[in-house]
């Protein structure tokens, strides 16, 4: 298990180890592409898409893509390949417009930034040590610093963008509290949760890039362990990647779930769960049917919050704080959301990959 925020160096390398295997991702890309400005419509056969001038190559889709399939015993084909090149292109779009909204509030992290928080994850390691394990997991360092300078990136607009610009009022705090005072009595110990849920069965109702079978959606769940373990945030991935229909929109939260029907979960749950810390996340859990041990999915759960019985008062400051960060939560979710889908409006993306695949009636060559 991990605690949000304080991901130890090891953990940093095997992110990096498995971002190389994995998805690029808005929330956790670690190549930042940077290419020359694009004045026509046209572009060369190279080029995948252009955004506000900067041109995606085609060569760093495929990257992605052979880092997405490597070591996979099913091989996608056809229809299913170039679905999985679309959903990385919009990937590396999405990220794109990201970094040119940073450099337009001149929030792009510095060098200095760069190297200071590299020196904090080097320090347990001496300098050969280091330099094995970038070996080991095929990381050269200036991937590393890349993923660095756009994690700190990342922090830095969304704190200017959304972050400070949330407010919680007092009276927010008394209106929510008064308006569920039954939610605060609480007749056994109470256990606040939520998960990011990952499903082998298809499902026509979830778009997040959705896992097909087995094999995908153990990718994908390990992908998402790889962010949370570069210190990204669970709510916000939760709500870009759990398959949950039910909670994913509201950054994975499950609410107060009593003791006694925690005690009745799946086993591995339960034991896992009840092991966490406020603030920590489980590893990835595999959850079998009870009735015939088949899989159902996998999934990672954080302990928001744990509670002992009886009815907590208005005047509790835990009760306050507990709102508080609810209500916060819940509206940095809703501006996150917000924030990207404005972004990627005011952009200006042509997507010649998109293009091509409509032009041929969905069949590649």
């Amino acid at each position: 298990m991990a605690t949000l925020g304080d991901a130890h160096a090891e953990d940093e390398l095997k992110m990096q180890s498995r971002r190389n295997r994995g998805p690029a991702t808005l929330a956790a890309l670690c190549l930042i592409i940077a290419g020359a400005g694009c004045g026509g419509r046209k572009a060369g056969d190279d080029v995948a898409a252009v955004v506000d001038g900067h041109k995606i190559y085609l060569a760093d889709v495929e990257k992605w893509y052979q880092n997405q399939t490597s070591g996979s015993d099913q091989q996608p084909r056809g229809e299913q390949a170039a679905s999985l090149r679309l959903n990385i292109l919009r990937e590396l779009i999405d990220n794109e417009i990201l970094m040119r909204r940073a450099e337009k509030l001149g929030l792009l992290a510095t060098d200095d930034e760069v190297d200071r928080k590299l020196s904090e994850i080097k320090s347990p390691f001496t300098n050969e040590q280091f330099d094995a394990r970038l070996k080991e997991r095929k990381i050269s360092i200036d991937d590393f610093k890349r993923d660095i300078r756009r994690s700190l990136t990342v922090d830095k607009v969304m704190n200017k963008e959304v972050t400070s610009k949330i407010n919680v009022s007092d009276q927010d705090i008394s209106t929510y509290y008064y308006s569920h005072k039954a939610e605060f009595n609480f007749i056994e110990p109470q256990y606040h949760l939520a998960q990011i849920f990952v499903t082998p069965v298809p499902n026509p109702q979830v778009h997040n890039n959705k896992a097909q079978n087995e094999a995908e959606a153990q990718k994908k769940i390990l992908v998402i362990m790889n962010h949370l373990e570069s210190g990204d945030d669970f709510g916000t991935l939760a709500m870009n990647y759990s398959e949950d229909t039910e909670t994913a929109s509201n950054g994975g939260d499950l609410g107060f779930t009593p003791e006694s029907a925690l005690r009745n979960t799946d086993p591995a749950t339960r034991d896992i769960v009840m092991n966490l810390k406020p603030g920590q996340y489980s590893s990835v859990i595999t959850v079998l049917n009870p009735a015939n041990k088949q899989l159902m999915g996998f999934r990672i759960v954080k302990l928001l919050a744990k509670e002992p019985a009886g009815q907590r008062e208005f005047s509790d400051p835990r009760v306050q704080q507990a709102i508080r960060t609810e209500l916060r939560d819940r509206r940095e979710q809703l501006l996150k959301a917000a924030y990207y889908e404005v972004l990627h409006d005011q952009a200006k993306v042509e997507n010649f990959y998109a293009q091509k695949v409509m032009d041929g009636n969905g069949v590649m060559p």
